[in-house]
């Protein structure tokens, strides 16, 4: 709002909104002055405030009450400093004056303050916080409660199954042997329903059916039992050519004369 016949670009211009107001104007007239404002002179500064104020009739007067109160109570700093009473000393008065100073200082660096911390930097518009980590968090659904003695002792078994060193070892297989060939004979001449020449491989069991080398190991075991029994007389032997058949039989009469002769 600039004050009716006053130069646009010369004259101050008075903000009524939010908290700038009387002491707002007497800083930007301090500012227009270009000096400290330590140093500043308050007469003069009055002087322009004053004028403005005259000049500036056309504002409304509930809006403008407290430019007047500030113009009431500079119009008697004024007239303090410039005539100061005879019986009264003007400490007063430079009280006043320092303590406007003061003001002016003290809304200087809150104007300082303010430019400082609108140019930094805002978050969420110039900077931007970190985001919300990704949650890691583990659920045990397995049902499963060990202790720790528990799992050392599952630990120390699972070790030495691996430190044991498995050697394969097939098995052996069951051969007919020649004891067992011998008690078969001796069963088959003590029975009395087996009469004349029997081939030896009807003595072999049925288990050297299972394979060859099963077969083998028992005709070896039936051939060294019936040799050993007709060494001993128990049995007698015959084969008629080579590669044939071998026959046995319980030894009979004719037998023994020839083999006592």
């Amino acid at each position: 709002m600039v004050p009716g016949g006053a130069d646009p670009e010369s004259a101050p211009h008075l903000s009524l909104t939010g908290f700038e107001g009387p002491l707002d104007l007497l800083l930007d007239l301090a500012r227009a002055q270009k000096v400290d404002l330590a140093q500043i002179s308050i007469l003069q500064l009055v002087e322009q405030y004053l004028a403005f104020v005259e000049g500036a009739r056309q504002i409304r007067l509930e809006l403008a009450a407290d430019w007047l109160v500030m113009a009431a109570w500079l119009t008697w700093l004024k007239s303090r400093l410039l005539l100061p009473a005879e019986n009264e000393p003007d400490a007063e008065a430079e009280d006043a004056a320092g303590l406007l100073q003061g003001l002016l200082q003290e809304l200087e660096s809150i104007r300082a303050l303010a430019v400082w911390l609108d140019d930094r930097p805002r978050l969420g518009e110039h900077v931007f916080a970190r985001g919300y980590g990704e949650d890691m968090t583990r659920i045990d659904r397995s049902g499963l409660r060990v202790d720790l003695m528990g799992l050392i002792g599952a630990y120390l078994a699972m070790t030495r199954r691996r430190g044991r060193k498995r050697i394969y070892a097939p098995p052996r297989p069951r051969y007919w042997t020649v004891t067992e060939a011998v008690s078969a004979l001796h069963r088959l001449l003590n029975t009395s329903e087996v009469a004349g020449w029997q081939k030896l491989t009807s003595l072999l069991p049925a288990q050297s059916a299972a394979s060859p080398r099963a077969r083998a190991a028992a005709m070896a075991s039936a051939l060294v039992a019936g040799l050993e029994m007709a060494k001993s007389g128990t049995v007698e032997l015959r084969q008629e050519s080579v590669f044939a058949e071998i026959m046995l039989r319980a030894p009979q009469g004719d037998f023994q004369e020839v083999t006592e002769s």
